[in-house]
């Protein structure tokens, strides 16, 4: 009886043990600065000014002196932009194919939201497509005057595309990338 009692006993202990159960796997928490730009200009490389980000850089190509990256090195993260002088004859193709890069992405993207951008003052004129999902480049843009001038720009981190970890840092580069089209004037 004694011996029978001690085995419900332990039973009934070793029973109500609350089960472990791992933790569900988490990242970083990331610590971004409140925004903050500062005015660009890059007369020696491309006709244009914009304001960027003062936690940004500008890096130029050795083989395209019509291309700029603005570098984000704490995130590994850069907006790779270049620029093309265009005319009528131009116009379609180029926008064209920054269409199709754009939507290049839709074997990995959950959904691609094409946002027009109006300008008259500025004259700038273009579209900004936002890329959801595990897609390399989160954010797309072009802008034009639609008779001369032509920018290109697409933001890309230097690790594996993974919506869930960059979002944070995407979101606030994406707000850096509206203010620098907000901001982008040309240059004659």
């Amino acid at each position: 009886m004694k011996c029978c009692m001690l085995i419900i006993a332990t039973t009934i202990i070793i029973g109500c043990r609350k089960a472990s159960t791992p933790r569900p796997y988490a990242y970083f928490r990331i610590d971004l600065p409140e925004a903050a730009y500062q005015p660009v200009e890059v007369d020696t490389v491309l006709p244009v000014s914009f304001e960027m980000s003062k936690y940004a850089e500008i890096s130029t190509y050795r083989n395209h002196e019509d291309w700029i990256n603005v570098d984000y090195p704490q995130w590994k993260a850069r907006i790779h932009c270049s620029y093309m002088h265009i005319n009528r004859d131009t116009f379609a193709i180029v926008t064209e194919e920054s269409r199709n890069l754009a939507y290049k992405h839709t074997i990995k993207a959950n959904a691609i939201v094409e946002n027009r951008y109006e300008n008259d003052t500025a004259h700038v004129y273009g579209i900004l497509y936002e890329i959801t999902g595990n897609a390399a480049s989160p954010v797309q843009f072009y802008m034009t005057d639609s008779c001369h001038h032509f920018l290109r720009g697409s933001l890309y981190f230097n690790n594996l595309p993974n919506a869930d970890s960059v979002a944070p840092v995407s979101d606030f580069i994406f707000n850096d990338m509206m203010h620098l089209i907000e901001t982008l004037r040309w240059k004659e």
